[in-house]
């Protein structure tokens, strides 16, 4: 992987979605921080504790759009469909620098 912010961002939600916390972990900087709705500005351990762990709530993840923008950042759009039924997009603004994921803003969608 070149470290270019689209191919870092496409890794990670690969390693999220086969659960691949070990091949994860390396592209994401120690002062990480991820927010959401649910989560402010949490850190990287809190992150993989509470959040890296959920993957297994979709029965299909599937990748509308990743637009790179100026500075490293990254918007990824996509779908998903819970297992629990429902289907959503949600946005999520990722900043990358050095390769590395330096910070996550989920934003959260309605049904689809």
């Amino acid at each position: 992987m070149s470290g270019e912010p689209v191919e870092v961002v496409e890794a990670a939600f690969r390693y999220y979605r086969s659960q691949d916390r070990d091949a994860a972990l390396p592209l994401y900087a120690d002062d990480f921080s991820f927010t959401s709705p649910r989560d402010d500005h949490i850190d990287r351990d809190a992150f993989f504790e509470r959040c890296f762990p959920t993957a297994d709530r979709f029965t299909e993840q599937r990748m509308l759009r990743i637009t790179p923008a100026d500075g490293g950042l990254v918007f990824a759009y996509y779908e998903y469909e819970l297992a629990t039924g429902g289907r959503y997009r949600n946005v999520e603004a990722i900043t990358v620098r050095d390769g590395l994921i330096r910070e996550v803003r989920v934003y959260f969608g309605g049904p689809v």
